[in-house]
């Protein structure tokens, strides 16, 4: 099996007192490093030893499964609150570990209200707050956590950093944080182990790396982008007071909202402020839509459309899509499944549309992984097929729920480039939504920022 293969046998030791950051691009071996040292991964030859009876626990982007044993969740469920039956709540998770503990860390990570929700129904920033407070509260010697930063607001990447700066220097947790960038690598990093295709290259401390390591921009060709005529229309989304509720919980106050054909907007705010609530109400997942006015390229929702015809204009991705997309099949698929907008493809596609998945593909420098299985791939580089997915139907209108989530620093700048110079075409509109202000395409214009009431 290529996928689970190093170049080289790796040796590496982690001494008392060290904490480190594994760093490398996409698709390096950050994740296989971390299931061998969890045994998740059978070895070949070799041995991984821990000194003691070390505890060691694991978060990775995918971690939703062993909370609630629902890998035939999908994700729309969140807003179908008639199928959440049998979702445990997050109080029922903590179970015997809730106690004052507990309470102090989900406060400090802003996550009080959260208690009572079923687990499903949290934000992915609640959701990825939540994991790290229970791997917390399990007191692990060694604690591993694949891509730390993503997903979560500017002030609990500030917490976090100081939680892990904190148990480092009380000396009772040890961390190893599998980073793709090396910007993101926090104070409290002592080591670093650089990889690059799948090797381990030699170990270093931080203030080493840090000092060597520079930008390199390996991506840089971009193909031709196959685009169509703009339909014509005047408003791409108008909302008139739409709000989302549960029970007695409001996820989303009253908004009024208008986007013109051709703008470029920002959806910004906290964990937990509706923002995909938003964007489900717009991509026709969201019951609650047909109780409401909202249009889209001019006409009203629930006027004889179906939700195809309007996925049909719109290209989606969101870190919900990605954490429950369960297709196996080949990863040019998934991209060529965008025409359908289906979780996996069913149809058989024309030449044309196989053309122009292979062409989407090969503009994000994925082409040679088309025929790799699509839960072989690393997280980034499943990220990189579900944003061509989002493109290959040249949309009218983007929705980008943080299209950067997981890419390396070369990836991003890419990525950035190809959705500035997909907006630059005629009656392109674009709704971008990220927890990095300085991440947001230069092609933005526009911002609506939602907060908690």
């Amino acid at each position: 099996m290529p996928e689970l293969q190093f170049k080289k046998p790796v040796n590496w030791t982690i001494e008392e007192g060290q904490q480190w950051a594994v760093v490398g691009a996409n698709g390096a071996g950050k994740t296989l490093l971390a299931n061998i040292l969890t045994r998740k991964t059978a070895l070949r030859g070799g041995s991984v030893v821990w000194n003691g009876n070390a505890s060691i626990r694991q978060i990775s982007f995918h971690d939703i499964y062993s909370l609630t044993d629902c890998r035939n969740a999908y994700y729309q469920q969140r807003w179908h609150a008639a199928e959440t039956d049998g979702i445990p709540t997050a109080m029922e998770l903590l179970g015997a570990s809730f106690g004052d503990d507990a309470q102090a860390l989900l406060s400090m990570f802003g996550l009080d209200d959260v208690l009572t929700k079923r687990i499903i129904a949290l934000s992915g920033g609640e959701l990825r707050k939540f994991l790290i407070v229970k791997a917390l509260l399990a007191r692990p010697r060694v604690l591993i956590i694949d891509n730390p930063f993503i997903g979560l607001d500017a002030s609990s990447r500030q917490i976090l950093t100081e939680t892990l700066q904190q148990t480092a220097t009380l000396g009772n947790l040890q961390t190893v944080l599998l980073l793709p960038d090396a910007a993101d690598i926090p104070p409290m990093v002592t080591h670093v182990l650089p990889m690059r295709n799948r090797e381990c290259l030699a170990p270093q401390t931080r203030d080493t790396f840090m000092e060597e390591i520079h930008a390199t921009d390996e991506y840089t060709t971009l193909q031709a982008l196959h685009t169509k005529p703009a339909a014509a229309h005047r408003v791409t989304l108008r909302m008139e007071k739409v709000s989302v509720s549960y029970g007695q919980r409001t996820i989303l106050h009253p908004l009024d909202w208008e986007v013109k054909n051709g703008e470029k907007w920002a959806l910004l705010g906290k964990n937990g402020t509706g923002k995909s609530t938003l964007l489900s109400l717009v991509y026709a997942d969201n019951p609650q839509a047909y109780a409401h006015t909202i249009y889209l390229f001019d006409r009203r929702r629930g006027t004889g459309e179906s939700i195809w015809d309007i996925k049909q204009r719109i290209g989606f991705v969101s870190p919900e899509m990605h954490l429950y997309y369960h297709a196996n099949v080949s990863a040019r698929q998934i991209v060529a499944s965008g025409f359908f907008d289906t979780i996996g493809l069913h149809r058989k596609c024309s030449a044309e549309q196989e053309s122009a998945a292979m062409e989407w593909m090969d503009t994000f420098n994925i082409g040679h992984l088309k025929d790799r299985m699509f839960l072989t791939l690393s997280s980034g580089e499943q990220r990189l097929a579900l944003l061509a997915r989002s493109f290959v139907k040249n949309p009218d209108l983007l929705l980008l729920d943080e299209p950067l989530h997981g890419l390396d620093a070369a990836r991003k700048r890419q990525a950035t480039r190809i959705i500035e110079q997909f907006c630059a075409l005629r009656g392109k509109t674009l709704i971008y939504v990220t927890h990095y202000p300085h991440e947001l395409p230069e092609c933005i214009n526009h911002y609506l920022e939602l907060r908690k009431e």
